[in-house]
């Protein structure tokens, strides 16, 4: 039961990550444009493309809360949280900025960890008993 409980906190937590930022991004004009400028050389800055992955983003957010389509939603969160640390690697390996680069952000460190819940889920789907999609699958 444990194993069922931390599963759902995970995909609760990766979900509800996704919903944030994708929330932030709508709602804050321009977030989505400076973060890509900032951490992604550019990549994806133009507005109207933000806008769009921000409600993507939220949409599968809450899929994957749900747990519902797990099957595709799972892999597509694990991309965007896998990606999206990926820019970031030397905060990960200089947390303090000691070394590697003089704009460290020890709040950044996390997204480590949150992107190795997004792989945890998709290698343990099995195992998700909690989701809605498996728990709407036991009735049919």
């Amino acid at each position: 039961m444990l194993a069922k409980i931390a599963l759902l906190i995970m995909r609760i937590g990766t979900g509800m990550l996704l919903v944030l930022w994708g929330g932030v991004r709508l709602l804050k004009d321009g977030m989505g444009p400076d973060l890509a400028n900032k951490y992604y050389g550019g990549m994806g800055a133009d507005s109207t493309l933000q806008l769009g992955f921000a409600g993507f983003e939220v949409a599968l957010g809450l899929l994957v809360v749900l747990g519902l389509f797990r099957q595709y939603t799972l892999i597509g969160s694990a991309i965007i949280l896998v990606g999206g640390a990926l820019p970031i690697w030397r905060h990960f390996l200089d947390p303090y900025g000691l070394y590697l680069h003089e704009d460290a952000n020890l709040l950044f460190f996390p997204s480590l960890t949150v992107a190795g819940a997004a792989l945890a889920l998709i290698a343990l789907r099995d195992l998700d008993t909690l989701a809605l999609d498996c728990v709407i699958g036991k009735r049919r």
